[in-house]
């Protein structure tokens, strides 16, 4: 055997630099012979894609039609409706019609707004939930609801849970990723996606699209991968033999493991964030053509390739700092949001429906509460966590139909209610996760995505 040239200092750390992205990649696997589970039983759903609405996006002005507040527009909310808490005060102001038509859509005649025609195209695939409910009435505390089923933070997110109970079906790919608003200023941070008690390689991993979809995650230049190899098993026996000094550390074991998916990834993820080899058409199709829907186009349609690639999960933010959040002015708000979104959301559906990939596929749209029927500075809306719309489409659920009601105006889910939590049981029913099942221990209790309370998943929801 020839004797190889010793390893300089400056080679070394050049080429332990491209391992080293792990310290960049948040939520890695521990491994896919360690991590691809079984369902509990046999899933509707084999991957999600969650498109998460940051900021609140109004019920009333989208899908949930109230012909009452229609007519009582301008005038205050009858006494009968109780206390109503809000951040702002806004119980006494005026009541606030739709600031938009509603109109009948597909062959089912689901009643969508004129702020979402191409989604409203496709109603016959949608269940709009009108019925969801929660606990708060401020942003951070609702985005960890409706990502992790709790108000407060440190908890799992719910592509955590789903990470933990199925991982991944690539080795080379993380079982949960994450496409951030490029705004940033997600209401309560990364603790959206974060793993909270579960060990750290369940955590959501941002990408980003563009050839370096993670920072540092290329190979340096001049590094052959077969020295970036042996650089890396060196790195990683002297991580072994630190572990074995520490006992049960679980930072330092996910960041091990975070070396050996980094490295796998080095080739897998910048072919999967590449959109250069789709079609004209899809690219036109998504919206990636025009300034408006050129980013939320380019990641519903990363989205669609991730899922493709064998990621379990992608969670898509629409929505920076502010997002949805119409305090002042609903019409210029969603007009905004509404035309970045609509265009490439409904190609979405459209594009995993032609590929036979919506059979199995969940998609769901929500963000993390819904907006007040009483008017705020006039054109605006305050939150409105006690009532408001999302909806779920393929993995066989029954399109063209609404399931749940608010009250005559909108204000609070009425009939069929459906709490964050049981939202939660019933997307991980889809899974083929039982949620009871689906436990960690901490502190010497079984935790679960859904809480302590004794909720279930939503069988009208499954139909």
């Amino acid at each position: 055997m020839g004797r190889r040239s010793p390893l300089r200092r400056r080679d070394f750390l050049s080429s332990a630099s491209g391992a080293a992205t792990a310290m960049a990649l948040s939520g890695l696997d521990r491994g896919f012979a360690e991590t691809h589970r079984r369902p509990h039983f046999a899933p509707r759903a084999k991957r999600l894609i969650w498109l998460f609405m940051h900021g609140g996006p109004s019920q009333v002005d989208l899908f949930d039609h109230k012909p009452d507040l229609v007519k009582y527009a301008g005038q205050r909310l009858p006494e009968s409706f109780g206390n109503v808490m809000t951040r702002r005060k806004v119980a006494a102001n005026p009541l606030l019609g739709p600031i938009k038509p509603f109109r009948p859509r597909g062959e089912s005649g689901l009643m969508i707004s004129d702020f979402l025609p191409r989604i409203g195209e496709l109603a016959d695939d949608l269940c709009v939930i009108r019925s969801l409910h929660g606990d708060s009435v401020n942003h951070p505390q609702s985005v960890y609801q409706m990502n992790t089923g709790s108000i407060l933070m440190g908890h799992p997110s719910f592509g955590s849970w789903i990470s933990y109970g199925l991982g991944s079906e690539n080795e080379n790919m993380p079982a949960f990723v994450v496409l951030p608003d490029p705004g940033g200023g997600l209401k309560g941070g990364p603790s959206a996606w974060g793993n909270g008690y579960l060990p750290a390689a369940y955590q959501g991993t941002a990408m980003r699209p563009g050839p370096n979809p993670i920072l540092n995650l290329q190979t340096p230049p001049g590094i052959a991968a077969t020295q970036q190899r042996r650089t890396l098993d060196f790195v990683q026996q002297l991580n072994r033999n630190h572990l074995a000094t520490r006992g049960d550390d679980d930072e330092l074991a996910a960041r091990m493991q975070s070396y050996e998916l980094a490295f796998r990834m080095q080739s897998a993820a910048p072919e999967m964030v590449d959109l250069s080899n789709e079609t004209q058409a899809t690219l036109e199709m998504y919206g990636v053509d025009q300034p408006k829907t050129k980013d939320f186009g380019q990641r519903c349609l990363l989205a669609r390739r991730m899922i493709e690639r064998g990621v379990r999960m992608v969670q898509v933010y629409s929505g920076d700092t502010n997002g949805w959040d119409a305090h002042k002015d609903v019409l210029k708000n969603h007009g905004e949001y509404c035309a970045r979104t609509d265009q490439p959301v409904a190609a979405l559906l459209k594009d995993l429906k032609q590929r036979g990939l919506l059979e199995d596929t969940l998609v769901v749209w929500c963000g993390e509460f819904g907006r007040m029927p009483m008017s705020e500075q006039g054109t605006g809306r305050d939150h409105n966590p006690w009532g408001y719309s999302g909806w779920m489409a393929g993995a066989s659920v029954t399109g063209g139909r609404s399931y749940g009601e608010t009250d005559e105006i909108g204000l609070r889910a009425a009939v069929d209610k459906v709490h964050v939590n049981q939202f939660h049981a019933t997307l991980l029913h889809l899974m083929g996760l039982d949620h009871h099942e689906l436990t960690y221990s901490q502190n010497g209790l079984d935790q679960r995505l859904t809480g302590p309370a004794e909720v279930d998943f939503v069988e009208g929801l499954l139909t």
